[in-house]
């Protein structure tokens, strides 16, 4: 016994010496010291980071920096068990221990600083800030150690943060989308590294609570002999509660995780009923009586039940219940151990709600395409009339290339835009292609003069070569088509700095109309033989380091390729690395369908003006461009134009007016286009045309409006021979007005 308590005594005076003030600040010094060369990877990894994108001489002032601040901090920490046990002063030595890890610190902060301002590194904020997570994290670590070094450190790292953003504030001197989420991003960061460090130092509280807890109950089991071979039955179980009940199933031993996990003390359970102390107001109670079933019949029981702790707090046990049975198989006693599996519970519910969550992303993703793609549509439906509209009037030949350009450029940035709704479209396999009548020497020649510019500033030659006789109208999705030509085009003069890049086009005749056989080749960097096929991948292209110095994300190609399979072609690629590439892309093109080449002056009959003379055409749109579009638009024809400006307006109107057909707009006021239509169909008229005519774009919005009740669907911007098209489409071969009801 006294060798015993001999040994308990010098566990205590351990504890003491390893937990004490003066035996944390030792152990951080020694600590420190111990994992320098552990901490200089990220120092070194840090610097190779910064010398590729800023220089070596940029590289190596970080390494150095830093290396500064820990020497400095490490040679004071190395001396400091000395120092004390040469009766040097505990508060003295925490002072400088703690100013060392402030220098320290502050090195670190000059390095995040150099790499939030480098010319090239700035650009990358999750190098920086995970730089500076990193060296948070390095420094919480200590604080149960050293707090007041812990906290010297944190503070300068936070202070170093704010700093920079606070400076990117000022220097832009506004608060962009990229900052938001930026900012939001190392918001979000540093919430996590504050939640890994209280987890991290409770733990270790936790481990000098348990350590100490633990040589009590030493001292309890010396004694407490009897209570010790009791507890020796269930020391592979000391982790979990063990509830040990007699015959009749009431408790008369627990262990010591009992009392931690549900709050009751051994004294308080002896003799209850496990259900009596620990059911409550959510606890099944099915199966509390399927345990005492099996407590009575002397069965084994496994099962998941919600308890509440002596503080009413509920916690989920995993109960395995085992019957001791004597010789004649009666029961003497039953051990039951039971797991807390609080935590594994908390986190199926949040792995419900993360499912929810990410369910209510796609669905905000979702929206924001959509809402995307309305409001960008709404304004560029306006460039793109107007632009229209303006090269129908007298022009110099100046005058209407820069028109020229303008309708191509909007063209073209509205198949920009539409690269992430093709995304969207693609992955959920509901991209649909839209076959037009249009030129294709035209289509070509307008990429040719959009890329020219681009090529023109690096000194290149973009020149378009037609081999074979061309075909005027051919019948093909041009705007798909211009899509991928803009894309190959833009990718050779990008990847080339000296020589030229062609575009040639040779067309024959096919079964289904003619096949046009289209080249894009560059004298540029080329691509290995081993990358070809990488680059149509999503998100990828050939080498590592061609995003950091071209630029892109790797998604044109790969949209692109698939493009070009949903219309029936094929693009492949050949290439010298060094010296250029060359893209093949072999597509079929049907005959016209329709006399009228696109661009072209749209004629009407003077019959079919006649049939259009006094009618009434009703235009609802809540956007003053649009409306002043459509009547720049229909100015020439001999209609009555009438607008409404949100939903309720076209009802009334539509009722009292008795319009010829209606031009309805999806997104506005008081109600929507579909509310409206509904309206309208339901009641009094289900012979008025009505044609949707909106900046949503999705199919899902086409099917929306003719199941609502509409008869055609546009897409803004809408071109003007599109627009009478379709007018006349509805009005010039109806030989009776729609049947409304009209009021005098």
């Amino acid at each position: 016994m006294q060798d015993t308590g001999s040994h308990e005594a010098d566990q205590l005076a351990e504890f003491e010496r390893r937990y004490s003030r003066r035996g944390l600040l030792i152990r951080y010094a020694k600590g420190r010291v111990r994992n320098f060369g552990n901490r200089q990877i990220m120092t070194f990894s840090g610097g190779l980071a910064l010398t590729l994108s800023e220089g070596p001489e940029t590289g190596a002032i970080a390494v150095l920096v830093a290396l500064f601040g820990e020497l400095v901090d490490c040679l004071f920490l190395s001396r400091l068990p000395r120092l004390l046990e040469t009766g040097h002063d505990l508060r003295t030595m925490l002072f400088f221990s703690s100013i060392t890890a402030l220098a320290q610190s502050l090195t670190i902060a000059a390095c995040v600083l150099l790499a939030w301002f480098g010319e090239f590194s700035g650009y990358s904020p999750l190098f920086t800030i995970a730089f500076v997570a990193g060296a948070a994290i390095n420094a919480g670590l200590v604080l149960p150690f050293h707090p007041a070094a812990g906290a010297a450190r944190l503070t300068v790292y936070a202070l170093v943060t704010l700093s920079i953003f606070a400076f990117d504030v000022l220097a832009a001197k506004r608060v962009d989308s990229v900052f938001l989420m930026d900012a939001s991003g190392a918001a979000m960061l540093a919430f996590m590294v504050a939640l890994f460090l209280m987890f991290v130092n409770s733990g270790f509280n936790a481990h000098r609570r348990t350590t100490l807890r633990l040589m009590e109950q030493g001292r309890d089991l010396v004694r407490h002999q009897k209570e010790a071979q009791q507890l020796s039955l269930v020391a592979r179980n000391a982790n979990d509660s063990v509830i040990m009940s007699d015959a009749n199933g009431r408790i008369v031993w627990t262990n010591e995780a009992f009392t931690r996990i549900t709050g009751f003390s051994a004294e308080e359970a002896r003799g209850k009923l496990p259900g009596e102390l620990l059911n409550g107001p959510a606890t099944d109670l099915a199966i509390s009586d399927a345990i005492a079933a099996a407590i009575t019949a002397g069965k084994n029981f496994r099962g998941v039940i919600q308890n509440v702790t002596k503080h009413g707090q509920p916690i989920w046990m995993d109960v395995n219940m085992v019957p001791i049975v004597d010789e004649d198989g009666n029961v003497e006693m039953t051990v039951a151990v039971e797991r807390d599996i609080t935590l594994g519970k908390s986190h199926e519910q949040e792995l419900a709600a993360a499912r929810e969550a990410a369910e209510d992303g796609a669905r905000a993703k979702a929206d924001f395409l959509a809402t995307m793609s309305h409001e960008i549509r709404t304004p560029m439906n306006g460039v793109v009339g107007m632009a229209e509209l303006l090269s129908g009037t007298a022009l110099t030949e100046e005058q209407n290339e820069y028109v020229e350009t303008i309708k191509s450029s909007a063209a073209a940035l509205l198949a920009i835009i539409n690269d992430v709704l093709d995304l969207s479209r693609l992955d959920a396999h509901k991209m649909e292609i839209h076959p037009v009548d249009f030129d294709l020497l035209a289509c070509l020649s307008d990429t040719v003069r959009l890329i020219r510019p681009q090529a023109n500033s690096k000194g290149l030659r973009l020149s378009l070569e037609t081999l074979t006789e061309v075909p005027e109208i051919v019948h093909a999705d041009d705007g798909r088509l211009r899509q991928i030509l803009i894309n190959l085009l833009g990718n050779a003069v990008k990847f080339t700095e000296h020589g030229n890049v062609c575009l040639r086009l040779s067309v024959e005749e096919a079964a289904i109309g003619h096949t046009a056989g289209i080249e894009v080749e560059d004298t540029g960097i080329g691509i290995p033989a081993e990358k070809i096929e990488h680059i149509f991948e999503r998100f990828s292209q050939a080498e590592a380091n061609t995003t950091r110095t071209y630029g892109g994300t790797g998604l044109g190609l790969a949209i692109s390729r698939e493009l070009v399979g949903l219309m029936g072609g094929k693009l492949t690629v050949e290439s010298t690395l060094g010296e250029g590439s060359c893209f093949s892309l072999r597509l079929p093109l049907g005959p016209p369908a329709q006399s009228n080449g696109p661009g072209r002056q749209m004629k009407i009959a003077d019959d079919v003006l006649a049939q259009l003379d006094g009618r009434i055409v009703l235009v609802a749109d809540d956007n003053k461009i649009n409306r002043l579009l459509i009547a720049k638009f229909l100015a020439d024809l001999p209609v009555q134009l009438e607008f409404a400006c949100d939903g309720r307006q076209v009802v009334e109107k539509a009722k009292s007016l008795g319009p010829d057909i209606v031009f309805m707009d999806m997104s506005m006021p008081h109600l929507s286009g579909i509310e409206a239509t509904r309206l309208i169909r339901e009641s009094w008229s289900t012979r008025l045309p009505i044609v949707a005519l909106t900046a949503n774009a999705y199919d899902s919005d086409r099917k929306a409006c003719l199941d609502a009740g509409m008869n055609d669907f546009l897409s803004k911007p809408v071109g003007r021979s599109e627009l009478i098209s379709c007018l006349l489409e509805h009005l010039a071969h109806r030989t009776d007005p729609a049947t409304v009801h009209r009021t005098a």
